[in-house]
């Protein structure tokens, strides 16, 4: 549901939605790109495994309901500030 009573408010919450949902791809395409740099996985891999990965699953999303956000929890994504 988009919030606002006006049409300026709805398309701000609109854009809003749509800088998460690139902000998650960005975000899955690091952890994707993650996995085949990892030795462990890298022996176990396939090419049908590798073509298999992609940064656009959903599964874990819930764009449209609450998010709970952890600001202690931070993901690995091994860059360096």
């Amino acid at each position: 549901m988009l919030t606002g009573s006006d049409r300026e408010n709805q398309e701000v919450s609109m854009l809003a939605l749509r800088l998460l949902q690139s902000a998650l791809v960005f975000i899955d395409t690091l952890l994707v790109q993650s996995i085949p740099k990892d030795p462990g996985w890298a022996d176990k891999l396939t090419d049908a495994d590798r073509r298999a990965l992609s940064p656009l699953f959903w599964s874990h999303a819930n764009l449209y309901g609450s998010i709970e956000i952890d600001m202690d929890a931070h993901l690995d994504l091994g860059l360096a500030a």
